[in-house]
Parts: C-alpha cells; sequence; structure tokens
C-alpha cells in the first residue's frame, strides 16, 4: 500500500497508511481531470469543494516530504518532483480515478 513512499518522507511509518488513504480519497473522488505535463510535473483540476481538503493535505504532505513541491491556484494543484522522486509521482498518479 505504501510502497512507493520514498525513504525520504519524515512522516513516522505508523501514519503513513493514513496519509496515503487521504491521498486516495482525494485523487478518486476529488480530481475531475489529469495532465501528466512532464515526468515529474502534473496538473491535477480538482472539484471546487474539495480545494480546502487538499489545501490541508498538501500543507501537511509538504511538512514531511520536502522534495514535493505543491502549487494550488483556484481548483488547480501543480504537482512537482525532483528527478529523483519521479516514482513517487508516479504512485500519486496511478491513484487518479
Amino acid at each position: 500500500m505504501t510502497s512507493w513512499v520514498p525513504d525520504a518522507c519524515t512522516l513516522p511509518t505508523e501514519e503513513r497508511p493514513l496519509r496515503v488513504a487521504e491521498f486516495d480519497t482525494l485523487l478518486s473522488t476529488g480530481v475531475t481531470e489529469m495532465v501528466r505535463v512532464d515526468a515529474g510535473h502534473v496538473r491535477l483540476t480538482l472539484r471546487p469543494e474539495r480545494v480546502a481538503e487538499a489545501a490541508d493535505l498538501v500543507a501537511r504532505e509538504s511538512a514531511c516530504c520536502s522534495f514535493f513541491d505543491f502549487t494550488l491556484a483556484g481548483t488547480v494543484l501543480d504537482v512537482r518532483v525532483p528527478t529523483g522522486h519521479v516514482a513517487v509521482l508516479d504512485g500519486l498518479v496511478a491513484r487518479v480515478s
């Protein structure tokens, strides 16, 4: 379930499944469109009613996984990672329904 979570993540191991579940919920029910801009960048369009939830989640994720670069503008969430963490982005993209 959390095999794509990198060692660089500082979130305690026991909390990781809960965070993955939060992402699963947001990505499976809150995304209306996904565009893979390039290997290290994905652009997600969110349902307006899920923007506050997304803002909270990405703020908490930024605190434990500093390699993520999240930019939320309106209903558009850009997620970027450096080359060494593309597999993590792939893991998130795979969860979008």
